[in-house]
């Protein structure tokens, strides 16, 4: 087996590496625009690798990584399962897997108190891959920080280059960055771009899709063939601004990008159905009476009269958005009603388990449903 320096050419959807005690950390925001915002939900979200993955071109038939994982856990709710990593060989699943080890973060939500465990480097090992030259990819979890320390293979291996013209740049929620999903390459995003031929870039920011200033210089600076922008569930979530601060922001926000992205196809995505807040303000807080009866559940502690005094809801960033892209007149900006993604037929029969992320089976829905919308090129969908 040879062991292979991890460089940043062989990694996918990652901003830079920060060298750490424990190996090399995959960032999706590089070190300036972290330096501009120390929220703790954003630097716990940004160093998750979702859409993050190791690609490269080898004849091997065994590859091994070591990696340090930090897992999550959340105080009085059930342990969520193991991050799990993807083995595609030639653009197809081929095996997947968890590692052991590693450290663990323990939240208190109702205190905010946050405690980490220290814990040893864990190993995959992947056996039996097809003879000859292939491309390879390794997924790395999307819902575990995941610090890479030692990759090795039984073959030489050269990193694969990108793909001409198929750059997607998408920025969004949690739900973006994975909530639910079964693993890292059946989060919606990832399906959306396997489906539609797309390179996804993911800057799906769990809790953090808040329109920052440095995010729109990061996607300005980025090369992109195609950029959307899935904005609104988290203004709810955290009670961030007022209706007065939303279109300003978003017109910014716009603007940023198309200093360099002038006529790139830029699609603006309004949120999916979440009963909770189509027209309840937020904030958004855990239900603490589901937490007592061991389950993960949200509550809307906004009120429905507070949307007098400019509160956000849903259903009012949703027409906030669609009146942006039309006042804009910007023949390469496009508008797409989350709803036309999971709607109200949706929650019927799969409904949010906890309020507020979508299932597995939703996230599959989704993909299938934006790649479908792409490929069309059916930007503009009124409500379902």
């Amino acid at each position: 087996m040879h062991t292979i320096h991890i460089t940043q050419d062989l990694l996918r959807g990652a901003a830079e590496l920060e060298a750490t005690a424990d190996g090399l950390l995959p960032h999706r925001l590089p070190a300036w625009a972290r330096a501009q915002c120390a929220d703790p939900q954003l630097m716990m979200v940004e160093a998750q690798p979702s859409g993050v993955r190791l690609a490269f071109r080898s004849a091997a038939s065994t590859i091994e990584l070591d990696a340090v994982r930090t897992r999550r856990l959340y105080v009085g709710a059930p342990a969520r399962p193991d991050g799990v990593y993807d083995l595609l060989v030639d653009g197809r699943l081929t095996a997947q897997a968890s590692i052991g080890g590693g450290k663990v973060m323990t939240i208190d939500m109702a205190t905010g108190k946050v405690s980490t465990e220290a814990g040893p480097a864990g190993t995959l090992r992947f056996d039996g891959l097809p003879a000859g030259d292939k491309d390879i990819e390794l997924w790395l979890p999307y819902n575990e920080t995941t610090e890479l320390v030692a990759l090795r293979a039984d073959a030489s291996l050269t990193p694969l280059p990108a793909r001409a013209g198929r750059q997607w740049l998408h920025y969004g929620s949690s739900i973006s960055h994975g909530s639910d999903a079964a693993s890292p390459t059946t989060i919606w995003p990832a399906l959306a771009a396997a489906l539609a031929g797309l390179e996804l870039t993911n800057l799906g920011l769990g809790g953090s899709a808040l329109l920052d200033p440095f995010v729109a210089r990061l996607i300005r600076d980025t090369p992109a063939d195609f950029i959307s922008l899935k904005i609104g569930i988290n203004l709810v979530n955290t009670d961030l601004m007022r209706l007065r601060a939303l279109g300003p922001a978003m017109h910014g926000f716009l603007d940023t990008i198309r200093e360099r992205h002038a006529h790139t196809p830029l699609l603006l995505i309004s949120p999916i159905l979440c009963p909770l807040h189509e027209d309840t303000p937020g904030p958004t807080l855990l239900d603490m009476t589901a937490v007592g009866d061991g389950q993960l559940r949200f509550r809307a502690a906004g009120k429905p009269a507070e949307r007098a005094a400019g509160k956000l809801t849903l259903n009012v960033i949703r027409a906030e958005l669609e009146k942006i892209v039309r006042q804009r007149a910007d023949a390469n900006l496009h508008y797409l009603d989350g709803r036309a993604l999971y709607g109200e037929a949706d929650a019927a029969a799969l409904p949010l388990p906890d309020l507020l992320h979508p299932d597995a089976a939703t996230h599959r829905l989704m993909g299938e449903r934006f790649a479908t919308v792409v490929r069309s090129g059916n930007w503009t969908r009124a409500q379902p």
